[in-house]
């Protein structure tokens, strides 16, 4: 048993694994190069292996020398030593993974520009290596070519092969190498004793630099007259080149020189793939302002580095400045594009804790950059971390003081939506889509939630879509931003697959036809193109009963077929719907909010409407030509809301301590909000935090339509008792020219109290049967003589045109203030009136409204000598 401790193989304490040998390698060395790995580890190491057994003792002796050198010297640009073990009869040095320069030549791609970059970069890290060794360690290496360079996996070149290093102030005559191969490398002096004594301590190495500036433009070297062809050498490196393997031992730079004249501008070494690994190297001594100007010019150009330099060399740089330094958010930009270099492995391990924490900070600046590179790295994120780490963060976005957060939070539910569970999909995500297509001051962001919920539709549960889509493109169509009207219109279209056939007569169709009075064209034009095709819907499946199954396949089905869709009469709606996103083609004409850090610094600042506000929306045509603008690219369009130098302006950090499930999250600014809270006064159920209210239980319907008929009977009554005593006008009045309390009288005022009530009522019931169709909204025009019933019913249903000399307040309202459901019509029945749960309900109604006129008498009396309040009435 003690006869085997001794006489183990000791190799088998090696803690690493050998490989195959590298071909080629073993004709200019006296080493074997092979591939290996670490045993507990898996890493790729290489594993120099001399047979001490087959060598001579002078080859020995120059092993054991190169390994002493391998060890003491440690540069950036010398191979890296690992571990080593010598026995009785092998020698094994591990460095890391690298191949031979020689034979690496022929991985080089052929693309010219990447290809200079890189050559470039190499020189001048061998380069690098001989200054270290001639000036700062006093040294020569002997033995520079393309066999004694190896090259890892960052792409970095490594100088190696010291087995012939000797005092710089020794002998000046070359060494005898073996083997012989490596003759060809040798500088003249060594055959020519007379130049020796011009030598320095430098030009042996020169000459062999000299050596390997042609190999890397010509391949390995044959023999020594080769080097006279200068054809394929960069002429800002030719002078230089014929410095170097000049005969006079003398006249050859030193390379600290060499690095000094290449590094200046137009120089072999001023490039932008050198500058940029330097800075990289030099990063932490570097100041914030100039990391930012790097960053920020370093996308553009990674396409010309090579993918192993930006995978293995200049990403792992990138990602230690994010998460240790004070890069800031400039970093992710080219972060992003080089994770699409890494295997899904190395992109779940390195990327995306980092993305994770990136989601985590409240700098404003980091978080847009974050979402308008969403689609450069969702595709790695699993499901389960976009649920629970990511989109909790992002739904912050949805209620930012800043417009722009709250834009780019909208567009980047495209990206999550298939990635989220049903609860922040249907629930979360639809609540703020619809607090911010009702209250949001910005028309732009309006549109946007618009158009982002008819793309996303696809996504949604089948009964929460079917409850959902139609509320909420008919209010876009009533949305007094022309641009939001022609979203809702295209999104009916794209969508069209999933409304009920019975949906499209009785709501969607009705809610279009308002829109052909528009006062806009680009709103007229897509809403006539929208009726005709579903006109035709419905008049196909009138003609062929049977095609009704085919045409409503899609309303209840989880996964919708797209391609089936798109190759409908609506597919020009879906191309329109999901190019760009709105952007206004008059922003250039309209100052933008200034974002300075002086502004930004007061949250509510960044909360004031822009001048595209909704007083300026009937102004210019050309403004919602981008909506139809055909593109793929759904995050080229830029913000409305400032400009793009993002590092140049102190954003500020984020508010994430208002609770998203809050009404007045999304009212945290100032008095310039007040047309969106008069729109939070009115909904119509699509902004409703229980979804489960846009389900109408049908006997709940009929009770509301016995309900709704009596009101309009009375009202229609009451109408025609005050007609003869009201003021005649020249003119039917429109409801917003009826807020004009100096032109009414005592009269018409009760007539309003007793109407305002009707006008906040919701019915979401229709009988196509009828005929006489009248709504609340229209009543007090009746007060007017000019009013007759051809011109009530005309008007019905339409959207009274923004008029330039109203503020917002006044447009909101109107907007809003018709609570019909969704732009329905509401028959009249007379046949009901004679029945006694009728009468009896009339009559307590009436006993309602005398009561509350004594009351208003009341109060009338009370301040009729005191000053009048705000927000009161004036009579």
């Amino acid at each position: 048993m003690m006869w085997s401790f001794f006489s183990r193989d000791s190799s088998k304490d090696f803690p690493y694994d050998i490989g195959e040998p590298v071909g080629g390698f073993d004709q200019y060395s006296i080493w074997t190069l092979h591939k290996a790995k670490r045993k507990s580890t898996l890493e790729e190491v290489s594993v120099f292996v001399y047979d001490i057994r087959s060598g001579s003792d002078t080859k020995c002796e120059l092993a054991k020398a190169s390994l002493k050198r391998l060890k003491t010297l440690r540069h950036p640009s010398i191979l890296q030593y690992l571990d080593s073990l010598e026995t009785d009869k092998m020698l094994y040095v591990a460095t890391e993974a690298v191949d031979p320069l020689g034979s690496y030549f022929a991985k080089l791609g052929s693309d010219n520009v990447q290809k200079g970059l890189y050559l470039a970069w190499g020189i001048f890290q061998i380069t690098r290596a001989l200054s270290f060794l001639n000036n700062d360690g006093n040294l020569r290496h002997n033995n520079v070519s393309a066999w004694s360079v190896f090259v890892n996996a960052s792409g970095e070149w490594k100088l190696g092969s010291l087995e012939y290093v000797s005092a710089a102030d020794g002998n000046p005559m070359p060494p005898a190498k073996i083997p012989v191969t490596l003759e060809v490398y040798d500088s003249p002096e060594k055959n020519d004793q007379t130049k020796l004594k011009a030598a320095t301590k430098c030009s042996v190495d020169m000459w062999g630099l000299g050596c390997l500036v042609w190999e890397a433009f010509n391949g390995v070297l044959k023999q020594r007259s080769n080097l006279k062809d200068i054809e394929h050498i960069p002429k800002s490196l030719q002078s230089l080149y014929c410095e170097l393997v000049g005969a006079s031992p003398s006249n050859r730079p030193n390379p600290a020189d060499i690095i000094t004249r290449c590094r200046k501008p137009g120089g072999f070494f001023k490039n932008d793939l050198v500058d940029t690994l330097l800075f990289l190297e030099e990063i932490q001594i570097k100041d914030k302002a100039e990391k930012n100007r790097f960053f920020s010019g370093l996308t553009t150009h990674l396409d010309n580095f090579p993918d192993n330099v930006c995978r293995h060399k200049i990403l792992p740089q990138l990602i230690t400045a994010y998460e240790y330094g004070d890069a800031g958010s400039a970093v992710l930009a080219p972060m992003f594009k080089l994770g699409k270099l890494l295997d899904e492995v190395e992109y779940q391990k390195r990327i995306v804790p980092c993305v994770v924490k990136l989601f985590a900070s409240t700098d404003r600046v980091t978080r847009s950059r974050l979402l308008q590179q969403l689609d450069l790295f969702v595709a790695h994120l699993q499901p389960q971390v976009v649920n629970d780490q990511i989109f909790p963060q992002v739904a912050h976005g949805f209620l930012d003081t800043n417009a722009t957060i709250r834009e780019q939070t909208v567009k980047s539910i495209i990206h999550l939506a298939p990635k989220l569970n049903y609860n922040n999909l249907n629930v979360e995500v639809l609540r703020h889509f619809a607090r911010l297509q009702a209250r949001d001051d910005q028309g732009g962001i309006r549109t946007n939630t618009t158009v982002c919920l008819g793309k996303i539709a696809p996504h949604l549960h089948p009964q929460v879509r079917q409850r959902v889509l139609v509320s909420a493109f008919i209010r876009a169509m009533r949305d007094p931003f022309p641009p939001a009207r022609v979203a809702g219109v295209l999104a009916l279209a794209a969508t069209q697959q999933y409304f009920l056939l019975s949906e499209v007569a009785n709501r969607v169709l009705p809610s279009l036809c308002s829109l052909s009075v528009d006062p806009e064209k680009t709103v007229r034009d897509p809403a006539f193109k929208t009726i005709r095709g579903f006109l035709g819907k419905l008049e196909k499946v009138s003609e062929d009963p049977s095609l009704r199954e085919t045409m409503e396949a899609d309303v209840h089905t989880a996964t919708p077929s797209i391609g089936n869709a798109a190759a409908t009469w609506a597919g020009w709606a879906v191309t329109a719907v999901t190019a760009k996103f709105y952007r206004s083609q008059s922003d250039s004409s309209r100052p933008r909010p200034p974002l300075t850090g002086r502004n930004l610094s007061k949250p509510a600042s960044l909360e004031q409407p822009s001048s595209s506000s909704l007083s300026t929306t009937t102004s210019s045509v050309t403004s919602m030509t981008s909506l139809e603008h055909e593109s793929n690219d759904t995050s080229a369009s830029a913000s409305d809301y400032g400009n793009n130098d993002w590092d140049n302006e102190n954003w500020g950090e984020m508010d994430t301590s208002q609770d998203p499930s809050s009404p007045l999250a999304a009212s945290s600014n100032n008095g310039a909000l007040m047309a969106a809270n008069v729109l939070s006064e009115v909904r119509d159920g699509w902004d409703n935090e229980e979804w489960g209210s846009l389900e109408e239980d049908p006997c709940e319907e009929e009770e509301q339509a016995e309900q709704e008929q009596q009101q309009q009977q009375l009202a229609r009554q009451s109408i025609s008792s005050t007609t003869s005593s009201s003021q005649q006008h020249q003119r039917p009045l429109l409801p917003h020219q009826q807020q004009h309390p100096h032109q009414q009288k005592l009269q018409q005022h009760e007539l309003n109290d007793l109407i305002e009530p009707l006008a906040k009522l919701n019915s979401h019931v229709t009988s196509p049967s009828k005929q006489s169709m009248l709504r609340p909204k229209e009543l007090p025009n009746l007060s007017s003589s000019n009013t007759s019933p051809t011109s009530a019913t005309a008007n019905c249903n339409n959207i009274s045109p923004p008029s330039s000399h109203l503020n917002n307040s006044t447009h909101n309202a109107n907007w809003n203030s018709d609570s019909w459901a969704d732009g329905e019509f509401e028959p009249l029945d007379e046949s009901g009136f004679g029945n006694a749960k009728l009468d009896e309900a009339r009559r307590k109604r009436e006993e309602k409204k005398l009561q509350r006129q004594r009351e208003l008498e009341a109060r009338r009396a009370q301040r009729a000598s005191g000053p009048m309040k705000l927000g009161a009435k004036k009579l």
